[in-house]
């Protein structure tokens, strides 16, 4: 079984590979869903690749996942605690990823299915749309109060109010 490092960043990612204790270098992969394939198609099944979290991860664990036994996904803020270093380079970034999951010390996160996937985005996208409604309800009340205009007398002000109003 094989480790491979990969130190993500927007555009590209660099690869460290960790075989029989050994590391060496893969050069840089862009992270395109086609590039990552290509890269996919040269791991081997047993391979697993570690990464840190990042707001592409998801993307490219669902691009390599079918080429290899596993993608874990590191915890940066953990793995910066343990693997403090004075020299940052990529190559030494994507090789702290490999040996520490190699060694079995890497603090790893969970990666949800498609299903949750979809639920967040829902849930979010509703948050968002209530925070939107409310800017809007502020900004219309906020104007009518910069021209003197009283709120509506049918506008509820609290939910015992809006209770009444639906017994009625």
């Amino acid at each position: 079984m094989r480790v491979i490092g990969l130190d993500v960043h927007r555009t590209f990612g660099e690869i460290v590979y960790l075989e029989d204790g050994q590391c060496r270098s893969g050069g840089k992969v862009g992270l395109t869903v086609h590039e990552l394939a290509e890269f996919g198609k040269r791991l081997r099944a047993d391979d697993e690749v570690v990464l840190e979290a990042t707001g592409n991860t998801a993307a490219i664990v669902h691009a390599l996942t079918p080429y290899v036994a596993k993608v874990i996904i590191a915890n940066p803020l953990q793995v910066r605690a343990i693997a403090h270093a004075r020299v940052k380079t990529d190559k030494i970034d994507a090789t702290v990823l490999a040996q520490l999951h190699a060694s079995g010390f890497l603090p790893s996160v969970w990666m949800p299915d498609a299903d949750t996937e979809a639920l967040r985005r829902q849930v979010a996208r509703r948050g968002q749309l209530v925070r939107h409604k409310t800017r809007l309800k502020n900004e219309v009340q906020s104007v009518l109060h910069a021209h003197l205009i009283p709120r509506c007398p049918f506008t509820c002000q609290r939910r015992s109010d809006y209770r009444l109003i639906q017994a009625v």
